[in-house]
């Protein structure tokens, strides 16, 4: 994480093509498969992801509390870079239990940016810009993204197992 910024960046590189690695990306249905923070329990709908402007519905548990995140797609590069832009799906998670805080988004972003480094090789940078986040929920790393990581530890197991997930 920089001063300047309101990013953590974690890098690895993986020994796949950068277009196996983006299909598992752009696949919400395999999210779960690569999620280091334990949080992901499944897509509702098998469709994957294939430009700016698509959405996708991700079932999410943190703390013992089920809900749904909506998920806007703001960046898409084939083979290169995705980001999207996550939102409450239900009130239960929308600022103050507002309903008609539902579905809009809450101003962080994650991305990933695929670099080939040789023919069968990608370096993969998660970035998780947390934007207008409160101070107090980035202290200790933003443990709060699952109750015992960091984020930083979350994402380094998620491009672990992104690795894993690329290379079976």
């Amino acid at each position: 994480m920089t001063e300047e910024s309101n990013l953590f960046e974690v890098s690895r590189r993986i020994e796949a093509p950068a277009a196996i690695i983006f299909k598992i990306l752009a696949n919400p249905q395999r999210h779960m498969d690569f999620d280091g923070s334990g949080m992901v329990r499944g897509a509702v709908l098998d469709r994957p992801i294939s430009g700016v402007g698509d959405t996708f519905t991700m079932k999410m548990h943190r703390l013992g509390d089920d809900y749904l995140m909506l998920n806007y797609v703001v960046e898409f590069e084939s083979d290169r870079r995705i980001s999207w832009e996550p939102a409450p799906g239900d009130p239960s998670r929308a600022e103050g239990n507002d309903p008609s805080k539902v579905g809009i988004p809450a101003g962080y972003r994650w991305s990933y940016i695929l670099t080939p480094d040789g023919d069968d090789a990608t370096v993969v940078t998660e970035v998780f810009d947390y934007g207008p986040l409160p101070e107090d929920l980035l202290r200790d790393g933003g443990a709060w993204i699952n109750g015992t990581n960091s984020v930083l530890e979350s994402m380094a197991a998620s491009l672990e197992r992104l690795e894993k997930a690329s290379t079976e």
